[in-house]
């Protein structure tokens, strides 16, 4: 018996000899500083990156020959800072954010405090020349300082550094806005203070023709700031998934040594073999084998399954579960990046650091997009100089085309759904690899479950008994159980184990005799009993009676197992066995039928068993007595017929269908190469996760796809209001950061995805 899930201690690289090294990256501000620090990464021999902007975070593939020292190094050559994440800090992303909010937040503040009265003044010296005083400009200087100067510093050293890099980013054009709009404003004031403004009222907020700047430069400052304080905060808010998993595990751990004694330790000094204490309402510390005790186990934070489980001695237990009502002694087996919780943590780390084909594209625009931001801006100055516009005026539009242009949206639109989604997921028992999984979920039509093990629950019980006159139920199930007591066959294993549940203490079995195949042999109470195949009885000249026969056909007709049993050469009775159908199964397939796909039951059973099951659960076509390496085939000639194909399965033999498959699902329980070849796995042992899986990659899609609307959306539009003089450079600082909340404020609805509130049209929009 196992609790919980089974995930691999790792995920297999293509090349053994390569490692996997995570760097946290610091100092990015938007995609293309993304792009550069995976560039000059990738420029590396023997390496292959991939960074992520929203996480801030590059999962890097190397030889042995490349150092950590040399990835650490590129990054810095790149303009940026780094540091290797510890196994221990795998899904601790909170300190980081943290800290970086806490600072945005107190440049901020003073940004909006000062901001305010600068901007009432400047206005009003601009439009009422006759209340200026001596000194005015000093003051207005006096409020600007400390926000272009103490609360825009991040953005003027980062664009420095990229300076000295001959390299640009948001930050370029921020600094830039900055400075160019101060300069300007020191200018008109003492230069141009005696000149009169042309126009007034709302026309000077909406075209700021006349207007002194340094409104513009704190106002701009403090949208940005504000911009990537709330960014900050909800990248904190859509990693929280992964840092509820990260805090399961424990910090120390009470060891029992060899004497009886106790000994609380840190969980990083207990070894495999060593066997440690688990009190009521205590955390597992590691994945192990319960040798003593006996406690209903909480395992909703591993799985999302509320209902608990019940662990006694040999069971299987997870770290990062509760004991909830009794006291365990477990023998650990798994210990720290190989148990099952560490597994959990790297796949979610994983999957937020993919990247999707079309955010590749967007971030290579972003790479080109800041250096053709600022070559348009001087085009606008010029062109309104060339074509009779005052320099004010040409000044304002390419001081606008400077400020609105900020590809921060376009670099958070993928990466902040993925999180998001990544981290739901993982609460209801959805992990997704990577991207492309969560692409494929688009296009599948058809979706192919495996039968034992996934449809059913792959444990043979007892379903019915079926007495002959002169016996009972509990006579017949008494007799059977004690010989099938001494077999080791399935079959035999269900049936004693059913007469146990029923009848308790069973007599005992002597002279046992088994014959492969058919059936076994023992004396039972001084009573010869046989029990078998209807083939054993039919070939030695025993007739059944009737009503043994008639419930034979019936039962043999939907797919069940008969075993006959006589005692001193008379039948007594019929015993139905059969591996169950999961309470699950039937409503997972309408859900996929609901979401508009074709369901098919790939099984090595025979015709009949598979063909019952299937009309038991509604399956609408069933292939039946597939051999196991046959089963990739049977996969591929339907992707050969036009089909995008999903494989659902848990064993061994299903890992070459699963990988053959356009999308692959694992079955949580299941086997780690079942999990190893999956796209998708789903952690609860239910069927009903195959349909939430669906609708959850496919809201995820949408809310990629509508991110992205937005943020070309935003800067295909606000570029040429801006060239044309139509936008305030304040206003368009707004605009700017607001872009970038939106994508964000987007992403997080997703932490409130709930699958039975995804309508069926939202999922063929989707589609």
């Amino acid at each position: 018996m196992r609790l919980g899930l089974a995930l691999p201690p790792g995920q297999p690289d293509a090349d053994a000899d390569l490692r996997e090294v995570e760097l946290s990256v610091s100092g990015m501000t938007c995609a293309a500083c993304a792009a550069r620090v995976e560039h000059r990464l990738n420029r590396l021999d023997g390496v292959r990156a991939t960074v992520n902007f929203a996480t801030g975070r590059a999962q890097v593939t190397a030889a042995p020959a490349v150092g950590d020292e040399s990835l650490v190094r590129a990054v810095v050559q790149a303009g940026y800072d780094a540091e290797l994440v510890e196994p221990a800090r795998l899904g601790d992303t909170d300190d980081g954010d943290s800290g970086r909010a806490r600072d945005l937040w107190r440049r901020l503040i003073l940004s909006v405090v000062l901001f305010v009265p600068l901007a009432d003044l400047s206005i009003t010296f601009t439009v009422l020349p006759q209340w200026r005083f001596t000194g005015w400009q000093w003051l207005l200087i006096g409020l600007a300082a400390p926000v272009i100067g103490w609360a825009a510093w991040p953005f003027h050293r980062a664009a420095a550094r990229n300076l000295r890099r001959r390299a640009a980013s948001m930050d370029t054009l921020v600094s830039l806005g900055i400075t160019a709009s101060s300069a300007w404003s020191v200018y008109a004031m003492f230069v141009q203070a005696e000149r009169p403004s042309p126009v007034s009222g709302v026309w000077l907020l909406l075209r700021s023709e006349g207007a002194i700047y340094l409104e513009v430069a704190a106002g701009l400052t403090a949208f940005v700031l504000a911009g990537r304080y709330f960014e900050a905060k909800a990248r904190r808010n859509a990693g929280s998934a992964l840092r509820e998993l990260a805090a399961l595990q424990a910090k120390n751990v009470t060891v029992v040594l060899a004497d009886g004694a106790r000994r609380s330790v840190p969980i990083g000094e207990l070894r495999v073999g060593q066997r440690f204490l688990v009190r009521p309402g205590g955390t597992i510390a590691t994945d192990g084998r319960v040798v003593e005790g006996r406690a209903a186990v909480d395992t909703s934070t591993m799985t999302g399954e509320s209902v608990p489980v019940e662990a006694s001695e040999n069971t299987e237990v997870v770290g990062g579960t509760v004991a909830l009502d009794g006291t365990l002694v477990v023998e650990a087996t798994r210990i720290g990046r190989d148990t099952q919780l560490a597994a959990m943590l790297r796949l979610v780390s994983q999957a937020q650091n993919g990247d999707a084909r079309v955010q590749r594209l967007v971030d290579r625009i972003s790479a080109f997009f800041v250096p053709a931001v600022l070559v348009l801006s001087v085009l606008t100055l010029v062109g309104w100089l060339a074509f009779g516009g005052s320099v004010e005026r040409s000044f304002s539009a390419a001081l606008a085309v400077l400020v609105i242009a900020c590809p921060c949206a376009l670099g958070l639109a993928t990466p902040t759904a993925l999180m998001v989604a990544s981290g739901r997921g993982a609460r209801l028992g959805v992990f997704i690899k990577g991207y492309q999984a969560m692409e494929s979920t688009r296009t599948i039509d058809t979706v192919v479950l495996d039968k034992t093990g996934t449809v059913t629950t792959g444990r043979m019980s007892v379903v019915d008994v079926q007495p002959t006159e002169g016996a009972s139920r509990a006579e017949v199930l008494q007799l059977a159980g004690a010989v099938e007591d001494a077999s080791e066959h399935p079959i035999g294993t269900a049936i004693t184990s059913a007469a146990r549940s029923e009848l308790g203490e069973l007599p005992s079995v002597s002279g046992f005799r088994a014959e492969p195949g058919l059936g076994a042999y023992g004396v039972v109470l001084d009573h010869e009993i046989v029990v078998g195949r209807a083939t054993l009885f039919t070939e030695r000249g025993v007739r059944l009676p009737r009503v043994i026969e008639n419930a034979r056909v019936a039962w043999e007709r939907q797919g069940r197992t008969t075993v006959v049993v006589s005692r001193d050469s008379e039948v007594i009775g019929l015993l139905a066995v059969s591996d169950l159908v999961k309470p699950s199964a039937a409503p997972a397939v309408a859900e996929l039928h609901r979401l508009g796909l074709r369901t098919v039951l790939l099984t090595g059973d025979n015709e009949e068993t598979a063909r019952a099951v299937g009309a038991e659960i509604g399956i609408q076509e069933v292939v039946a007595g597939v051999l196991p390496g046959d089963k990739a085939r049977e996969v591929a000639r339907l992707r050969a017929e036009g089909h995008t194909v999903a494989v659902v399965g848990d064993g061994v033999n299903d890992a070459p269908a699963l990988v053959t498959a356009d999308l692959g699902m694992a079955i949580g329980a299941g086997t780690d190469v079942a999990i190893d070849a999956a796209d998708l796995i789903l952690v609860r042992d239910e069927l009903t996760v195959v349909p939430d899986a669906v609708r959850l990659a496919r809201a995820a899609l949408w809310t990629i796809r509508g991110n992205l609307f937005w943020a070309f959306g935003y800067n295909v539009a606000a570029l040429p209001l801006a060239a044309a003089g139509l936008l305030n450079p304040l206003i368009a600082g707004a605009a700017m950061a607001v872009s970038s909340l939106f994508v964000v404020s987007n992403s997080l609805r997703l932490r409130k995805f709930s699958p039975a509130a995804v309508p069926s049209s939202a999922d063929q929009v989707v589609q």
